[in-house]
């Protein structure tokens, strides 16, 4: 499958088509989000426009496919990047690490204050990206997919509920808060058009079980 970044998104920066920054909870806690997440009207033009076929094998998977955490300049890898976008007066060290901040939990909730609580989940899990199209990427195509900071592919979550999810797609897995569907199938949605990666049927009605929400 031919790798396919649709940046003409983040280019036109579109408030039509996208959205970004921070948004409220339903408890009025102001929370971070990645990036050029699709509104739902355009996240449902882009699921409809997904391949639909069954998932590709695990054979040959990985994550050492999918080198993360890659440098990002000032002492700072992508994880120590999300970790302060996605955080509340979150302070660093000389080595990137944060030293305090706070990190609400979009997916059940919750809020850390140890980053040693918060995992950085790839919203599409590598796995996942491996048998939907990425087995044929290069690796320095999977180690962009993996390090994504201007898509939504990454964000800062409760870490047993990341670890809950594993590998998992949204037929199999959705965010404990159900508040939360709607965000993250556009975040996923978004993920896969961009990538030109491939749904399965059951995602697909999952997903667009998700958008209903909205």
């Amino acid at each position: 499958m031919a790798f396919a970044f649709r940046r003409a998104l983040t280019v036109l920066g579109s408030t039509v088509l996208l959205t970004t920054g921070v948004s409220a909870a339903s408890s009025g806690t102001a929370m971070a989000e990645p990036p050029n997440i699709p509104s739902p009207s355009t996240a449902a033009s882009m699921l409809s426009q997904l391949t639909v076929q069954p998932d590709g094998s695990q054979d040959g998977y990985d994550r050492d496919k999918f080198p993360h955490w890659s440098n990002q300049g000032d002492n700072c890898n992508t994880r120590e990047e999300v970790l302060k976008r996605d955080g509340s007066g979150v302070q660093v060290g000389n080595d990137c690490y944060p030293t305090s901040g706070s990190w609400y939990s979009p997916y059940d909730g919750a809020t850390w204050s140890d980053p040693a609580d918060v995992d950085i989940d790839h919203v599409v899990p590598l796995a996942e990206a491996w048998r939907t199209g990425a087995s044929s990427w290069t690796q320095s195509q999977r180690e962009a997919f993996a390090n994504d900071l201007n898509s939504p592919q990454l964000i800062a979550v409760t870490d047993n509920v990341n670890q809950s999810k594993g590998d998992k797609g949204p037929e199999e897995w959705k965010p404990p808060s159900q508040a939360y569907w709607c965000t993250y199938s556009r975040m996923w949605i978004g993920v896969k058009y961009e990538y030109g990666l491939t749904t399965s049927s059951d995602e697909k009605a999952a997903l667009n079980d998700m958008l209903a929400t909205c």
